[in-house]
């Protein structure tokens, strides 16, 4: 069965969030953004505040391909909720934990040519492990790269999103029908309530209000009255944001109800073929950007520290090459379906990595 991520309007837009999250970690990590700022101002500026906002579309398209890989319907598929969790898990940690043994590299590379506050210190073996079993926010230690708690919240809501599905798949016919209310209930009480608290940013409850946005979209695209559907997902999130106005979460808004519209409306992509390329190897991009980019960092600002064309030439070397990158792990990774004996090996081959960094920076 292909996948249902695999449309080009989709993945043009997982595309161009990708890019933009790019460009907001070369504008908020990393010394080039500072020796370019003088000549770019309002741009790196923009990017550095504003550009995370992409994050709520990733959100938002999760829950949407989450919706239309588990429940088309509103009940969960055939399988035990447990494989579905487990299915998931593989195949995100097998790219990342390829990504993050570079990271681990690359951090050990720079760190004794760049000072900075964007360098990884010396990993230690809790912080490994924690890194490898996508609990580092849970347990309090600190990342091996930029973006990897957006990992964790994605296997965290497709899990809670597969157990309440999961709760009521043998509920009686009639019990059954509610599973898209109480998806978008459990979005209602992450809106008004826990997304308000910012301590609980690593839970996924905190995000569910986004993610749960997505699902409804797509239910609503294929329901009978799906401007009902529209009405109840802009009253919740109007007055969300009535209650506490959040940039984050006007974004995600939106994009729910321009998803929602545009597939209801049939609306194809008719824009250049790159961007659905990109969409397609997003993932791969977001895990290994932050390596690339640090690596060109301290090349820069090792040759030429002070100079701003330099450093925004950098900048975008630095984003193309994260490209290349990404589309490298896409390829030789991400694409091949993993398996278990697969992830645990690559986990295994992080931490040991880490270790090994560990040990020769201490005798060195």
């Amino acid at each position: 069965m292909p996948s249902p991520s695999r449309n080009a309007l989709i993945d043009s837009v997982k595309g161009l969030a990708c890019a933009t999250i790019v460009a907001h970690h070369l504008a908020f990590y990393g010394p080039m953004s500072d020796s370019a700022h003088d000549l770019i101002p309002s741009v790196v500026d923009v990017l550095s505040e504003y550009g995370r906002m992409a994050v709520q579309v990733f959100l938002v398209l999760g829950g949407y391909l989450a919706a239309a890989s588990l429940a088309p319907d509103g009940v969960l598929r055939e399988g035990p909720a447990a494989q579905h969790i487990g299915r998931r898990f593989v195949r995100l940690i097998v790219p990342y934990a390829v990504a993050l043994l570079v990271a681990v590299l690359a951090a050990a590379l720079v760190r004794p040519f760049l000072e900075h506050p964007s360098v990884p210190g010396e990993p230690e073996l809790h912080q490994l492990l924690a890194n490898a079993l996508l609990l580092q926010d849970i347990v309090g230690e600190e990342a091996l790269s930029a973006g990897v708690w957006y990992v964790a919240i994605d296997f965290q809501l497709f899990a809670c999103a597969v157990l309440l599905l999961a709760a009521l798949r043998h509920a009686p016919a009639r019990v059954q029908r509610w599973a898209p209310g109480m998806v978008a209930a459990g979005g209602a009480l992450s809106l008004l309530v826990f997304n308000r608290m910012p301590d609980q940013d690593m839970w996924a409850w905190y995000f569910w209000g986004s993610y749960s946005l997505g699902m409804c979209a797509f239910w609503a695209a294929r329901a009978p009255r799906a401007w009902a559907w529209g009405l109840g997902m802009a009253a919740v999130g109007l007055l969300a944001l009535w209650l506490e106005f959040r940039a984050r979460i006007a974004v995600a808004l939106v994009a729910a109800l321009l998803l929602m519209a545009v597939k209801r409306h049939g609306v194809a992509w008719r824009g250049a073929d790159w961007l659905p390329r990109l969409g397609q190897m997003s993932y791969s991009v977001f895990l290994v950007h932050f390596s690339v980019c640090l690596l060109v960092n301290a090349v820069v600002n090792h040759l030429w520290p002070d100079a701003p064309w330099p450093n925004l030439l950098g900048m975008v070397l630095a984003f193309g090459l994260s490209i290349a990158a990404g589309r490298l792990l896409y390829l030789r990774v991400e694409r091949h379906v993993p398996s278990w004996s697969v992830a645990l090996r690559w986990q295994a081959g992080m931490v040991g990595t880490g270790m090994l960094v560990a040990l020769a920076s201490s005798r060195f």
